[in-house]
């Protein structure tokens, strides 16, 4: 048994532009956008005897002034 719901396409909603919202919608987008960004920065864990910079897992740089590090 199938579901007939599963094999009917959805219909789209129409794309909306962010020039087709007004401004103060576009000021809120722009402030939420920032707040998830600061939201994130500061639940990172702070680093404890770290080597200063960058997480290089995150970056895929293994190597730090021509010492490669392997983890």
């Amino acid at each position: 048994m199938s579901d007939a719901r599963a094999d009917t396409p959805t219909p789209a909603a129409p794309a909306r532009r962010p020039e087709d919202l007004p401004p103060a919608a576009r000021r809120a987008l722009a402030e939420a956008e920032a707040r998830r960004a600061a939201e994130a920065e500061a639940e990172r864990p702070a680093e404890v005897n770290g080597r200063g910079g960058a997480e290089p897992t995150r970056f895929g740089d293994w190597e730090r002034n021509g010492i490669i590090s392997d983890f």
